[in-house]
């Protein structure tokens, strides 16, 4: 069983799946700062300073007795859902432009591979003329 689980740990498609992981990670975190730090207050600004994580719909308040919170607010936080739909299309769409990318690197590293073939010379080109008329008769 040991050996299987080494055989399985170890492929190639394993550690590359797991250093994937690790690099989607810091790059959520990237992004997750992008939609925090950037866009997320240029929205704000456009929908006059409305923070769409304070957006919620309350459906019983808390009860405060003497200053302490005896039964919690119960609401619907959709603020932070739209948030968290943001952050997802951002992310969608940086992963889809560097897939793209990098697929556009490798056909251009394809098409500089495959070697053109040379041109016939015009020897080479009399030769196939006479060839093809001889099997003609």
């Amino acid at each position: 069983m040991w050996k299987d689980f080494k055989k399985f740990a170890f492929k190639g498609n394993v550690l590359d799946m797991a250093v994937g992981v690790i690099i989607g990670g810091a790059f959520g975190k990237i992004v997750s700062s992008l939609v925090n730090d950037i866009i997320m207050p240029f929205f704000g600004f456009i929908t006059a300073g409305m923070d769409f994580n304070k957006m919620k719909y309350i459906l019983s308040p808390a009860e405060i007795v003497a200053g302490e919170i005896v039964k919690p607010e119960a609401a619907i936080l959709y603020g932070s859902f739209i948030q968290n739909i943001i952050d997802f299309l951002i992310i969608a769409f940086s992963i889809f432009i560097a897939i793209k990318v990098i697929n556009r690197k490798k056909d251009k590293q394809k098409k500089e591979e495959i070697p053109a073939a040379p041109a016939p010379t015009e020897t080479e080109l009399l030769a196939e003329i006479r060839d093809l008329l001889k099997d003609k008769k």
